[in-house]
């Protein structure tokens, strides 16, 4: 029997069942799909800086743990796979183009200064100068943000695949959960398309697809897909080197010329299909932005569902009334970005130690 059965397979499971494994659990993997091939595979990478602070609130926490694991998982990866997960510290740029808009930018600014994080006002002048590529005239305000840095999903999905398996985790894709089993405070196995299964203990990090899942134990949580569409522009040459965000929607550099334009915040169930209405706004904002893309080909165009909750925060931690059953999921736009110290704080909790950031904000049934 394996310590640990975990239900979904995407960089939230992923992440969890390395860390797992490095401290000598056993760890089983399931995914409806193919590992790493969902919404993980379908973000953009985006890490924003953050700093650990114990006087801050547990999420500030968390995002700055995940802050500190990100590049020492990249090496950490590449070092044992070989593989390049494409992180790099390239900095970004926030814009307003309204005087409204500048105003909470600034707020926003003095919030992350607050925290420790270097944070630059810029001038529309000194904008257009250090990032040539973007149309800078009538900015009404612009910072950057230095620390910021980026992974290229796919990449950081396989090198985690490649790791889990050099772990001698067990991965098996295409398997569906048909009924979890349970008595009165355990659960004593799962049913699934491939047959019964049974561990010790049981993760659900199934993403937007967590609640279905949970209902069948009589457990809600609120979990709901949010549907969000990228565009994959692909250049001969670079346009801009920077991350650059205007209010929810980002231009995401690649080394390779591409860049991502996103995204959409759509709650339209579990249908991942794009809309030409909202491929044609993010080509539009992404052209208006750094005209360099008007002439820039058009790669590829995607959607992945995130899992949102009704209060912004993850769920994180035991499932109720069950005394061998957790949950990771709930993370919303930060999946990727808080993987690596979501993995660490629920290791922790599955092998009975004391999470080194409280879980309770993050309660199921809060």
């Amino acid at each position: 029997m394996d310590d640990v059965l975990i239900v979904g397979g995407g960089v939230i499971g992923l992440s969890l069942a390395w860390d797992l494994a490095k401290h000598g659990q056993s760890v089983h993997v399931i995914d409806q799909a193919e590992p790493g091939r969902a919404t993980s595979w379908a973000g953009a990478g985006i890490l924003p800086p953050a700093k650990a602070n114990s006087s801050q609130h547990p999420y500030e926490q968390l995002r700055g743990l995940a802050c500190e694991l990100h590049p020492q998982w990249a090496e950490e990866l590449k070092s044992l796979t070989g593989i390049d997960t494409g992180y790099r510290r390239c900095g970004s740029l926030h814009l307003a183009r309204t005087p409204g808009e500048g105003a909470a930018l600034a707020a926003w600014a003095a919030l992350l200064r607050d925290e420790g994080i270097e944070v630059e006002r810029l001038s529309a002048a000194d904008a257009g100068e250090i990032e040539p590529g973007i149309a800078a005239a009538g900015l009404s305000a612009a910072f950057l943000t230095p620390e910021e840095a980026q992974l290229r999903n796919p990449r950081h999905l396989k090198a985690l695949v490649a790791a889990c398996e050099r772990s001698e985790v067990k991965i098996t894709s295409h398997v569906k959960v048909t009924a979890p089993r349970h008595n009165d405070d355990h659960i004593t196995g799962i049913e699934t398309t491939s047959g019964p299964l049974e561990a010790r203990q049981y993760c659900f990090t199934a993403g937007a697809w967590t609640g279905q899942l949970l209902q069948r134990l009589g457990i809600a949580t609120g979990i709901l897909p949010i549907r969000g569409q990228i565009v994959l522009f692909h250049c001969e040459n670079r346009p801009i080197t920077r991350i650059v965000n205007e209010g929810s929607r980002y231009l995401v550099p690649r080394d390779d010329g591409r860049v991502l334009a996103g995204s959409t915040e759509e709650e339209v169930g579990f249908d991942k299909r794009t809309t030409e209405e909202a491929i044609a706004d993010l080509t539009d904002f992404a052209r208006g932005l750094v005209p360099a893309l008007r002439r820039a080909t058009i790669e590829q165009t995607w959607a992945g569902l995130r899992p949102g909750s009704f209060d912004g925060l993850p769920y994180l931690g035991p499932l109720p009334g069950l005394k061998n059953a957790f949950l990771a999921s709930g993370h919303f736009r930060s999946g990727l970005f808080l993987s690596t110290a979501t993995a660490v704080v629920m290791s922790q909790l599955l092998r009975g130690e004391q999470p080194e950031v409280n879980l309770a904000p993050f309660r199921v049934g809060r």
